[in-house]
């Protein structure tokens, strides 16, 4: 199999803004030249969305950091592991953060937890998300890693698995400004001179918002920015973010960027958040699943070139192909290819026949046997447009928010919360999310 030749990344990743983002004195001019019309593989929804004028958008600025284009890959459990964040790095420039790597797992240096969070030289710049309930933990994980390197750092105060949650720990941490102003303080002041950011949901429900009190904190803090998945704890994955959130949020936080997080399934989709909300940046989550090049195409309608043509299924294998690769040379084997069982659903989703290998695809334990499966498809199939909004990794519906008992009753506590049952174990972040 060999790389896709229209898919392959303009220049080398880096986070300098482009000529075009230097010429941006702000998030959009007042009456930008545009033009409107939208390739055919644009989804219908996207089709009348105006291109990007020159200079409409500008690189984002974390701590010392320029990020050209504005875009951030988001912290996945079992999924932003190195290999997937060098495949993604090149397919396009921007910020592509580790999955969330638990401090007790981390300064206990169990091996899993050390692997999750590790690099190559190859990769610049190095960003971490840290998971902390405790501020001393918290401090000591940002010492350790800033010494180690890491160009920035990303806190989780959003993940709303039960487990989580129901030990005072994720989404249940801003519902207590206090001990979250006391989190990041200690890991503001243990990163140095590392820009340390925090992605937060709107809240544990809609009757409980937590989020602007979040960006207050944020900025006296002295975090380099702020990330707002616009849905709830509540919402899990489920129903439509909430950009009006992130609007509100950049309207009350004045000296340090916002991301907004949700709903960016199609490049074009970014173009509507940044002009809807006025936020700095855009978190990407699961509309890159299966489709690491989504950045090559957020880099090209930043810039307001078109929307580049989407690979055909013989160019997604090739992708799928060197994935694969390169998670068995990070992992090994065994792993490795237990890990890619689920990147085989993604990669495929909305192609004929798929429904049909897939029984097969999620057993492979082999690059052979991968291939086998793979060459009863029809190389020559276009990208399905079906395809292009579909949901892929989390979903479901609703689920009441699981908190500790009597954690409302007492939401100026600053007291950290018990240890989560099983934090520090080999493995645990494979089991939570990074909200």
């Amino acid at each position: 199999m060999h790389a896709p030749h229209d898919h392959a990344p303009h220049g080398p990743s880096s986070c300098e803004p482009s000529p075009r983002a230097e010429a941006a004195n702000g998030h959009a001019q007042d009456e930008p030249s545009r033009t409107a019309a939208q390739p055919a593989w644009v989804s219908a929804r996207n089709a009348s969305t105006q291109s990007a004028a020159p200079g409409e958008f500008r690189a984002l600025a974390i701590g010392s950091l320029r990020v050209w284009p504005p875009v951030v890959l988001a912290p996945m459990a079992g999924v932003t592991n190195y290999p997937f964040r060098k495949l993604c790095r090149r397919f396009g420039a921007g910020l592509y953060v580790s999955e969330m790597i638990s401090a007790k797992g981390y300064l206990r240096g169990n091996r899993l937890t050390r692997l999750l969070a590790d690099s190559r030289p190859d990769e610049t710049p190095r960003s971490v998300q840290m998971y902390a309930a405790d501020p001393t933990e918290a401090g000591e994980m940002a010492r350790s890693l800033a010494d180690s390197g890491v160009d920035h750092l990303d806190m989780n105060f959003g993940c709303p698995v039960p487990k989580v949650t129901r030990s005072g720990g994720g989404s249940a941490i801003p519902l207590k400004p206090r001990l979250l102003a006391n989190i990041v303080r200690a890991a503001v002041k243990g990163a140095g001179q590392v820009p340390l950011t925090i992605k937060v949901r709107k809240g544990v429900s809609d009757e409980l918002p937590t989020f602007l009190d979040a960006g207050r904190i944020a900025e006296e803090e002295g975090c380099a920015a702020i990330g707002l998945h616009a849905r709830t704890a509540q919402q899990l994955y489920s129903g439509t973010a909430d950009w009006d959130a992130i609007g509100a949020l950049k309207s009350r936080v004045r000296s340090v960027p916002v991301l907004g997080n949700g709903d960016i399934w199609e490049a074009t989709d970014a173009l509507r958040m940044l002009r809807a909300t006025g936020c700095d940046g855009v978190i990407v989550g699961r509309g890159c699943l299966g489709r690491p090049w989504l950045f090559l195409e957020l880099a090209a309608v930043l810039e307001g070139r078109p929307t580049p043509r989407p690979p055909n299924l013989r160019e997604v294998c090739a992708i799928l192909d060197e994935h694969a690769r390169l998670l068995i040379e990070f992992f090994g084997l065994e792993m490795g290819m237990r890990q890619m069982r689920k990147w085989c659903a993604w990669y495929t989703k909305g192609f004929r026949g798929s429904s049909a290998v897939r029984e097969a695809l999620v057993r492979v334990e082999t690059l052979e046997q991968l291939h086998a499966a793979l060459a009863r498809l029809d190389m020559d199939e276009e990208f399905p447009m079906n395809a292009l909004r579909a949901i892929r990794g989390k979903a479901g519906a609703q689920k009441q928010v699981a908190l500790p008992h009597g954690w409302l009753a007492s939401r100026d506590d600053d007291a950290p919360p018990c240890a989560l049952e099983g934090e520090g174990d080999a493995g645990f972040e494979d089991e939570i999310s990074g909200g």
